[in-house]
């Protein structure tokens, strides 16, 4: 399957794509490098990356911003931020590309541990990450061509527990991370969260 990994430049996003590239095409997509290059917090780059990369089998998004910040001191750019970058940075990413994905095709997007759990200074993350698993459910009853699409939900990455500082003892690493969005693309969900624990 040819595969466009948006977001393959980051720590999660890399181990995924070099998980997919040893049986699969896989299309690395960053920023500011990759293979090709998108910012996700605007809807003309990334219609721009679709028609550039062409038909493809599958979509993966590990992308998306969002700051961390207690409630109190959210500015009005933290939750425009969220909002525009990774919430509909990603649901973009399956409203354009549903005519460039094959038929059975399947889109596999990413949200987090704080759509549920959430910690202090979390609150726009959690925002965006539940946001996205609604539209996940809602959306996959909705599309066609056989198309799926469901969500990844990580739990604390050790790697990026460490660059925070923090013990990373409780975290999952990102290698082990990749092994849920095998499953979403190889299997026969739709419209699911997929959690990381339930795939190591």
């Amino acid at each position: 399957m040819k595969i466009l990994v948006v977001g393959a430049t980051g720590i999660i996003g890399k181990e995924v794509a070099n998980l997919l590239s040893r049986n699969h095409e896989v299309v690395r997509v960053g920023h500011s490098s990759g293979d090709f290059q998108v910012d996700l917090a605007s809807k003309a780059s990334i219609a721009g990356l679709y028609s550039r990369v062409g038909v493809i089998d599958a979509v993966v998004s590990t992308a998306g911003n969002a700051n961390f910040a207690p409630f109190a001191q959210l500015t009005d750019e933290d939750y425009e931020l969220a909002l525009v970058s990774k919430l509909m940075g990603q649901v973009n990413l399956v409203r354009l590309g549903q005519d460039y994905l094959k038929d059975g095709g399947s889109f596999t997007l990413t949200s987090g541990m704080m759509a549920h759990s959430p910690i202090p200074g979390a609150v726009a993350v959690s925002m965006a990450n539940g946001a996205l698993q609604s539209f996940t459910r809602a959306a996959a009853q909705e599309l066609d061509k056989g198309h799926r699409l469901n969500i990844v939900s990580p739990r604390f990455v050790k790697e990026t527990m460490e660059l925070m500082g923090m013990d990373p003892t409780s975290g999952i690493s990102a290698a082990e991370t990749a092994k849920a969005y095998l499953a979403a693309i190889s299997g026969t969900a739709n419209g699911e969260t997929l959690d990381v624990a339930d795939h190591l």
